[in-house]
């Protein structure tokens, strides 16, 4: 139990060290891999196909996410002006 909390508590503190283009990257690969697995598992109708499909979706959706992140955010200054930075 011991080894279980230390380890959740490791991956919650590393979990903060992401930028935002790979939390991007990361988001698009789970929501991909989800949506390729099941699409793999029900058009072959075995779990290789679904494994097979969650691969697949991932490398396409970390890469669909990372093309498609915006080239500009913003940021409020103190006195509540907007101001645009490169992401």
């Amino acid at each position: 139990m011991k080894k279980f909390l230390v380890m959740a508590v490791m991956a919650l503190a590393l979990a903060g060290c992401q930028t935002a283009r790979q939390d991007r990257q990361l988001s698009g690969a789970l929501i991909g891999g989800g949506a390729g697995a099941l699409i793999g598992g029900v058009a072959s109708n075995s779990a290789g196909g679904a494994v097979a499909g969650g691969l697949i979706g991932a490398a396409a959706g970390a890469l669909i996410a990372d093309s498609t992140r915006p080239g500009r955010c913003y940021y409020y200054t103190r006195s509540g002006h907007r101001r645009y930075t490169r992401c």
